[in-house]
């Protein structure tokens, strides 16, 4: 029961406010309302100044509607005992003694002043920074959700650190929408005191000349009293919500209570401070002027600026002692081992590149963390961090990519330019370049060109993407050499946490770890994606029963992926497929041999060399009429003819008869490949 209470307490309360505007209520019972309604209205004001965020309060707008509500609830009740009665409870009466002080117009004025105070100022300004906050956050909705989605692809969040920041930015706009309409209960609540009170006031007098026989001093004495003192139990409260309100609104997001955030602003300058204490101490020496106040007041503010100096020196002295780091010794063991050490992935920029890797500008280094990220899903395995560093050995504007301290690639980016890649790029001023990954012309022209450049129906590529398409292709070309011993394993564990049957099956009663990455290498060599490790590694265990044949074993893997291969070629279900002549292919499979590499096709250099030559025929045929197109074969020449027509990363790829019925495409044949007595004369 005790644990559904606060689950009840909400709507038991509502139904009850709901009550007391229908049902008449004890004096003794409204004297209890009455400093329930008040000390909630503090309790909330309070609550406003110690939050660290205006989400952390986001029940207010729901708050301020009950605590309304509430009150014109007190409002009806009050009066209804008011003009019934003539007595309202000791509250009312009480307040009224104190604020009328002897005097109704004095007790009139300051209710007044508590209405314009309320009204005018608070509320007012309240109502505006409430709908400004709640049209800026809208506004920039969008651009924090775009920040989220950059930040995820960068590989700086996390998806579930996405997903909180997204419900942050949610939650936010929910909330200062919820503000805006929420401030107009508190201006139609001021609105509402103002007339109840004049309500009051009028039928207060006509009940007691006209009822009760009084004379109008009599009537207006008591009734004005008690509505004075009604008027105060009502504005006081709506005073506390409506500076509660623009409390909340005027909050930032930051991570800190209203009292720690003022009290370390304040404090920031002690020249403020101590100039404030003097020019206090100035004003006391002023004749007429009260001396002890100003004295008292400046004396104080200078001590202050004392303990303020000494503070922020002690903090610059810590400061400097956390930043000072031990320079480390060049000719250490650590040192040395850290330089002998060969990285997996290294871009060595010449000097006047470093600034990509800044954090400025084109901010290389951000992307290559994305690229990373969106490898891993392409490719189905960890890319390796990438280490980039500065080499003065290398040319001005010159990059270079190393692959296990080997260099692979290399290109320019000179500061201040743009690719620029098209067919008419003479009228354009800049240095001619052929694209390193793709090889097209191009010309680096300057960036303030880019934009007539585009005009000009020339594709314009920033710097940081030229490095990173170079990247993405040499990461692709080499991804068979970047999977490591350790990878294969943090793989494999991952796919045993899932279906651990298919892993404790094949390692080690099968296979060893290093048989499973010359495999797992092998589809990575012919741009197969590993992801779906569980079915490879079903298949391999299938096979490694009869046979550990590397060849045989990724020609396992590939059956039983067939789909996923042949897809990756089709283009609206259509796979543009260069065939091999079945007589040569019969002649192809009886000249096959076993050799320490793998299947080799044994074939004299004439009918070889023809071979050749109408294989380029075809592969030209085929890329002039469209995209290019895969050799297709028997399953049993498939990993031999790769190796004949196709053994370097970004040839064609070789696909099995299997494969590519698995995938069952529409098949469009562009060529053949002949032998030397079937090319047409």
């Amino acid at each position: 029961m005790r644990k559904n209470l606060p689950t009840y307490a909400v709507p038991v309360g509502v139904v009850g406010i709901v009550l007391l505007l229908v049902v008449p209520v004890p004096a003794w019972m409204l004297d209890i309302l009455i400093v329930v309604n008040i000390m909630f209205a503090l309790l909330i004001l309070l609550t406003t100044m110690f939050v660290k965020k205006p989400l952390d309060f986001s029940v207010f707008p729901s708050l301020l509607l009950v605590a309304t509500l509430f009150r014109l609830g007190l409002n009806v009740a009050s009066t209804r005992l008011v003009l019934s009665t003539g007595y309202a409870g000791q509250v009312i009466g009480s307040l009224g003694q104190v604020a009328v002080g002897g005097s109704l117009i004095i007790g009139a004025v300051i209710f007044l002043i508590l209405v314009v105070i309320q009204f005018v100022v608070v509320t007012k300004g309240a109502e505006r920074v409430a709908e400004v906050g709640a049209r800026f956050t809208l506004d920039a909705m969008p651009g924090k959700q775009m920040a989220i989605d950059a930040d995820l692809n960068a590989g700086t969040i996390t998806e579930a650190q996405a997903r909180r920041r997204r419900a942050e930015v949610s939650a936010e706009a929910d909330f200062y929408g919820s503000m805006d309409g929420a401030s107009k209960f508190v201006k139609g609540d001021a609105i509402a005191g103002i007339v109840i009170i004049i309500i009051n006031i009028i039928g207060g007098i006509a009940i007691g000349m006209f009822q009760n026989g009084m004379t109008i001093t009599d009537a207006v004495n008591k009734y004005t009293l008690l509505t004075i003192g009604d008027g105060l139990v009502s504005q006081i409260p709506a005073l506390l919500m409506a500076v509660s309100t623009g409390m909340i609104v005027t909050r930032s997001n930051v991570d800190a209570d209203m009292g720690s955030m003022t009290s370390a602003q304040l404090s920031q300058s002690r020249v403020a401070v101590l100039v404030a204490g003097c020019a206090a101490i100035a004003l006391a020496l002023i004749p007429g002027m009260p001396i002890v106040p100003f004295m008292v007041v400046g004396l104080s503010l200078i001590v202050a600026s004392r303990r303020i100096g000494a503070r922020q020196r002690q903090e610059a002295a810590a400061g400097e002692t956390s930043n000072t780091v031990p320079v480390a010794n060049p000719d250490s063991t650590e040192n040395l081992i850290e330089q002998m050490r060969v990285h997996a992935l290294e871009v060595q920029l010449a000097p006047d590149l470093v600034e990509l890797a800044s954090g400025a500008g084109d901010d290389l280094l951000s992307r290559v963390r994305a690229l990373r990220r969106r490898l891993a899903m392409e490719l189905g395995m960890v890319v390796p961090p990438v280490r980039t560093r500065d080499s003065i050995d290398l040319p001005i504007s010159t990059y270079v990519i190393k692959v296990a301290g080997t260099e692979v690639g290399r290109g320019i980016a000179p500061p201040g330019k743009v690719l620029a890649l098209g067919d008419s790029l003479d009228a354009l001023p800049g240095t001619s370049t052929v694209d390193p990954v793709f090889g097209l012309p191009g010309k680096w022209i300057p960036a303030e060109l880019r934009h007539g450049a585009e005009l000009g129906g020339a594709t314009v590529i920033d710097r940081a993407s030229v490095i990173i398409t170079h990247l993405s292709s040499v990461i692709s070309n080499n991804a068979a050499r970047l999977l490591s011993r350790e990878d294969v394993r943090v793989l494999t564990d991952g796919v045993k946490s899932i279906n651990p049957s298919a892993v404790d099956e094949l390692i080690p009663s099968l296979l060893s770890l290093a048989e499973v990455q010359r495999v797992l290498q092998g589809l990575l060599s012919e741009g197969v994606p590993i992801n779906d490790l569980s079915r490879i590694y079903e298949a391999l265990a299938l096979r490694a029963r009869t046979s550990t044949d590397p060849d045989g074993l990724i020609e396992a893997a590939r059956a039983a992926l067939g789909p996923v291969i042949a897809e990756r070629h089709l283009k609206d279900s259509t796979l543009r497929v260069i065939m091999i002549e079945p007589l040569l292919e019969q002649a192809m499979l009886e000249g096959l041999r076993a050799s320490e590499q793998g299947p080799q096709i044994v074939l004299d250099p004439d009918r070889l060399q023809a071979m050749m030559t109408s294989l380029a025929q075809a592969r030209t045929v085929a890329e002039a009429d469209g995209d290019p197109a895969v050799i297709a074969c028997a399953p049993a020449l498939r990993s031999a003819v790769r190796r004949l027509f196709a053994p370097n990363p970004g040839d064609l790829s070789v696909l099995s008869y299997l494969e590519i019925t698995s995938a069952r495409p529409t098949i469009e044949t562009v060529g053949v490949i002949r032998a030397l007595d079937q090319i047409p004369v």
